[in-house]
């Protein structure tokens, strides 16, 4: 048994998952993990004091952890989305009992992970080289999140981003078009990229199509309809499934939207100069892995003109692993506890 134990967590509106993790060799083994309900409690502390009173005999109480948060952490606190709850990290490591509980933006989090994931964890979607210059990754989920990571003393520093709230620059004709019909739709005076370049934006791109008079009999246009007005239906996943299937329109959805993501990949190199290497997380990798290997989206983010040369050179990966956020907060505790000089 490790003689450390460490405290990771992964929180949202909807679900949260606790676990407590433990060195085995050099590597990070659950040791007990929990998913709870977040509507179902007051506050995180008291699912906090629940979780560890009850893990197994013989695992110790942590001393360092980290929990991801789905929203921006400044000053030490967030606030949750979909939650009313505040937390601040001192009162949370009072609650827990434990040296040090940092919290870390939800999405910024697989910083700390990039440099564990093992190969089932990601798959290359490029080839190229890494070196120790910062990192980046950016993924499409029900928004665009991204970040980038940066060498310090103690391995590698998360920095958060709200880059996907940048303005959305059309590339061609069609997504000109489309960009002009969905600031109507949603009467927007400007378009974030994540309007298009996440699951709900795949969503956006294929209703566009369905509105069009020769879509008038298509079977998803109903569903596209209901999904419009209350987000009822997963239109994103049914035109993703239709796509499969061989229906042209949704063909066109998904490659309007995966060459849309890819620019987006290339347009954050670029900003950061990710040397050390482009990640691609988020909710949709895993089940958009074929199309982020192919030629629509990696040429996309390749097309930088006088700078494809350096998008060629560097090493592309997505992030499959659902539990990359758990494992990253892992991950960071680990840090925390090292820096601390409670493991040698």
């Amino acid at each position: 048994m490790a003689a450390t134990t460490l405290l990771a967590g992964d929180m949202g509106g909807t679900k949260t998952l606790l676990a407590l993790y433990g060195l085995d060799g050099s590597g990070l083994q659950v040791l007990h993990q929990h998913r709870f309900a977040s509507s179902e409690w007051p506050s995180l502390e008291p699912m906090l004091q629940a979780f560890l009173n009850n893990r197994p005999e013989g695992i110790a109480a942590p001393t360092h952890g980290c929990i991801a948060v789905a929203g921006p952490v400044r000053n030490h606190s967030a606030r949750i989305t979909n939650l009313p709850w505040q937390l601040e990290e001192r009162a949370l490591a009072e609650a827990a009992a434990m040296n040090q509980l940092e919290l870390v933006n939800d999405f910024a989090v697989l910083i700390y992970g990039l440099p564990h994931f093992d190969a089932e964890q990601q798959v290359v979607l490029q080839e190229g080289t890494r070196d120790a210059g910062p990192v980046a990754i950016l993924g499409a989920g029900t928004g665009l999140g991204m970040a980038r990571g940066v060498h310090g003393s103690h391995g590698l520093m998360a920095l958060a981003s709200e880059g996907g709230h940048r303005e959305f620059a059309p590339r061609t004709e069609e997504e000109w078009q489309l960009a002009c019909w969905l600031k109507q739709d949603l009467n927007l005076d400007r378009l974030s990229v994540e309007r298009i370049v996440s699951g709900t934006g795949l969503g956006h791109t294929a209703h566009w199509l369905l509105q069009k008079p020769e879509a008038a009999n298509h079977p998803l246009r109903a569903i596209g309809e209901a999904w419009r007005r209350n987000m009822a239906s997963d239109l994103p996943a049914q035109a993703s499934h239709a796509a499969a299937a061989g229906d042209p329109l949704m063909i066109h959805a998904e490659q309007l939207w995966l060459s849309a993501y890819g620019a987006a990949a290339g347009d954050l190199a670029l900003q950061e100069l990710c040397t050390g290497g482009l990640w691609v997380g988020g909710g949709t990798a895993a089940k958009q892995l074929a199309g982020l290997r192919s030629a629509t989206f990696l040429e996309a983010m390749r097309d930088k003109g006088r700078f494809r040369e350096f998008i060629d050179g560097l090493q592309v990966t997505a992030v499959v692993d659902p539990d990359a956020g758990l494992f990253s907060s892992a991950c960071r505790a680990r840090m925390l506890a090292e820096s601390s000089g409670t493991l040698s």
